[in-house]
């Protein structure tokens, strides 16, 4: 695909649209059901590489992503995750793990700090926040992880228990800092994932909610993301009552494909998505992306923030984002 087509199109529809004064208010405007006639709020998020996962050079990186993109808000990626840990043998292991303390975040927190203050006035910021138990992935293959899940849930429970209080100082240092929310990732309640839902529900969700409900209570605006990445799920019904102001999935997660606006019902919160990761946004002409984006805001529920099914890959041309976000700046349910 032709770099400068991309490019063409979306100058061009730059220039047939006002940009919103403040997308901080307008957002807010959004969130709080004020009609935005002629507009759709998007935003595409993707990892930026070793270079710019944290410090000052990450916040660089994300304020040149959002204001080349003219997404609708800023999000932070998490990128201070748990190395491998080799002693993780047996489930009694997990009582084992370190406490990550503020220490541990600081590189993070650090962006934060510098994004909010450069651009908070302007804009929401969000902070990426992985479960607990996407984290104890990290700690573990996912498959030694699940072994000890089904063999000793209780043992790997004392890990849960390490990972969230650290999660919570992290979290809450984040509040402190001045981010107006989460996008908080979820996995576990997939339909093969474990021999029993009992685990899931048991030894997973209660940690997922520790940090959600503070972050509900605190900030004002959380997207609640469902991840697809060991789909599909039987149904949502293990997390319907998550917290969140916005639900992002794949209307493809479950094993019956549901439109956005039985997932926006079934939650009873505004739906963001339509672009499958690996579908046209990834290799579609512009044309072919125009076309789909239009169908999707002309189709799907009034109060949709357009973006993929998750994190596009990293080597995706931003021209390609902006382009489609400029589409969907043209137009309305």
């Amino acid at each position: 695909m032709n770099r400068r087509d991309f490019l063409g199109m979306s100058l061009a529809g730059s220039s047939a649209m006002a940009a919103p004064a403040n997308k901080r208010k307008q957002m807010m405007d959004w969130l709080a059901g004020k009609p935005m006639p002629n507009y759709t709020p998007a935003a595409f998020f993707l990892h930026f590489g070793d270079p710019y996962k944290a410090g000052s050079a990450a916040t660089k990186r994300h304020l040149e992503f959002f204001e080349q993109t003219n997404m609708d808000f800023v999000k932070i990626q998490f990128e201070q995750t748990y190395t491998r840990q080799d002693f993780l043998q047996k489930p009694a292991d997990w009582s084992k793990l370190a406490l990550r303390k503020l220490d541990f975040y600081e590189p993070l927190l650090q962006t934060v700090r510098e994004v909010v203050k450069s651009s908070k006035k302007d804009s929401l910021i969000l902070m990426t926040l992985y479960s607990p138990f996407m984290c104890a992935g990290h700690c573990a293959t996912s498959p030694l992880l699940k072994q000890h899940l089904e063999e000793n849930p209780e043992a790997v429970k004392k890990g849960m228990e390490i990972l969230t209080e650290s999660q919570m100082l992290f979290v809450r240092a984040c509040i402190k800092e001045g981010i107006d929310g989460f996008y908080m990732s979820t996995q576990g309640s997939e339909a093969k994932r474990f021999s029993s839902p009992k685990i899931f529900s048991d030894y997973i969700k209660p940690y997922d909610l520790v940090s959600m409900k503070e972050i509900q209570k605190a900030c004002a605006f959380n997207i609640l993301h469902v991840c697809d990445y060991v789909a599909p799920y039987a149904n949502f019904d293990a997390v319907y009552d998550y917290p969140g102001h916005v639900i992002n999935s794949n209307v493809r997660l479950t094993e019956k494909e549901m439109s956005a606006q039985e997932i926006s019902r079934l939650f009873k919160r505004p739906f963001m998505g339509g672009m499958d990761r690996h579908g046209v946004i990834a290799k579609g002409s512009p044309a072919e992306v125009e076309t789909k984006i239009k169908r999707v805001v002309k189709s799907w529920p009034k109060q949709f923030i357009l973006g993929a099914d998750c994190t596009v890959a990293g080597e995706t041309d931003w021209k390609r984002l902006r382009h489609a976000i400029d589409v969907a700046h043209s137009v309305g349910a």
